[in-house]
């Protein structure tokens, strides 16, 4: 089995059982994010818990209008946050809360950001977002940026 083979079998296999789907009635805290790239919503309800005197993650769950890799994200990602702290689930990245699915595409990434803000939102409403990193642009950003002034180049023999 190929890469793309198995990163398609982990995400049916997260569409098919999708874990803490669903409004959560009585959260604690609840983040909501868009994407306005690709028209993705996603929100995330959390309820905290009291163990050894630390205020932990009991249950988040999640809803969203999104493609299945966000979805696949936002299930994996609502299991691996229960029993952290707020600081712990504040320190995990968008590839940290995808990592179970593997690596995903480049086109992909955006949804594991989409949780990853989703989450920051509700753990951190007041938080200013991280500044952005000055990676590569991806190719969807390519695609949207406005068409640059094409330039014509003339050589000319040279007169020695």
């Amino acid at each position: 089995m190929n890469a793309r083979e198995d990163f398609s079998n982990r995400i049916e296999e997260a569409i098919k059982h999708p874990k803490n789907l669903g409004e959560l009635v009585e959260a604690d805290a609840v983040g909501t994010v868009g994407s306005e790239d690709c028209g993705d919503m996603l929100r995330m309800w959390v309820k905290f818990k009291e163990v050894d005197g630390k205020r932990v993650i009991d249950k988040a769950t999640f809803q969203t209008f999104g493609c299945e890799t966000a979805i696949a994200v936002a299930s994996v990602a609502t299991e691996l946050i229960s029993g952290k702290t707020v600081e712990e689930a504040l320190t995990m990245s968008g590839a940290d809360l995808s990592a179970p699915l593997g690596p995903l595409p480049p086109l992909k990434i955006h949804c594991a950001q989409l949780v990853e803000e989703a989450l920051r939102s509700a753990l951190a409403p007041d938080a200013q977002a991280p500044t952005q990193q000055n990676f590569a642009p991806t190719l969807l950003q390519r695609m949207q940026a406005p068409a640059q002034e094409s330039k014509k180049i003339v050589l000319r023999p040279s007169n020695e």
